[in-house]
């Protein structure tokens, strides 16, 4: 029986990935390889910090300067400060279920979620509850996130609900044991995502927060 909620962030809560995916391109595209948005979604979305460095020193042929990292995160937040908005409806969301456990798992760094909670005034929702990838061995598609999510609440993963937006996120939430219902409303999702996740596992797919309601509410009533 569901018991709870674990929220991916990126692509879930905050509609970050067209941000900081064009700062990455911008990034990218400074060191000497030309990278659109679209080839920043393709090659660099979803990956911890550590496989993002490698992925770019693999590209641009050389090891990047010890700077990059933090400037690269400084861009990234200040682009956040600007523009950073919740996904539609997730707000309104939470609050329906108010008195269901909840909680974040996510490959972004514990610095880059706080701020991002702190900019979309939801740090108070999820106080104690926000766990990033960065804290466990292996990332996503890998599950370790999620099983240290669902402990940290003290709720098995197989009672747990993951709502992601990712390939990678969909199978770990598979691996952990947890339903996964794969969310298609951030502005990053092109063409052709709901097949891909529901290649990846996704038990369920919703366009918008109105339908991950309604299965939810399904899933709570079994």
């Amino acid at each position: 029986m569901a018991s709870a909620i674990i929220f991916d962030f990126d692509g879930v809560i905050a509609d970050s990935e067209v941000l900081s995916n064009t700062v990455l391109a911008e990034f990218v595209t400074e060191l000497g390889v030309p990278t659109t948005l679209e080839d920043a979604y393709r090659d660099y979305m979803g990956k911890r910090f550590h496989e993002l460095i490698a992925a770019i020193e693999k590209a641009v042929g050389r090891a990047l300067p010890p700077s990059f990292g933090e400037r690269y995160q400084d861009r990234t937040l200040a682009r956040f400060r600007q523009e950073l908005a919740p996904i539609a409806g997730v707000r309104e969301f939470i609050a329906k279920f108010v008195d269901l456990p909840r909680c974040i798992a996510s490959s972004s760094s514990p610095d880059r979620l706080a701020v991002c909670l702190e900019v979309l005034e939801m740090t108070e929702l999820f106080e104690g509850r926000v766990f990033s990838a960065s804290k466990v061995a292996r990332g996503k598609p890998h599950p370790d996130i999620f099983l240290r999510a669902a402990a940290e609440i003290g709720i098995s993963p197989r009672d747990c609900i993951v709502i992601e937006d990712s390939a990678s996120g969909v199978m770990a939430g598979r691996a952990a044991g947890a339903t996964v219902i794969g969310l298609l409303a951030a502005g990053h999702i092109r063409e052709g995502h709901a097949a891909t996740l529901k290649q990846a596992g996704a038990h369920h797919l919703a366009p918008d927060y109105v339908e991950v309601e309604r299965i939810v509410r399904d899933l709570l009533s079994r």
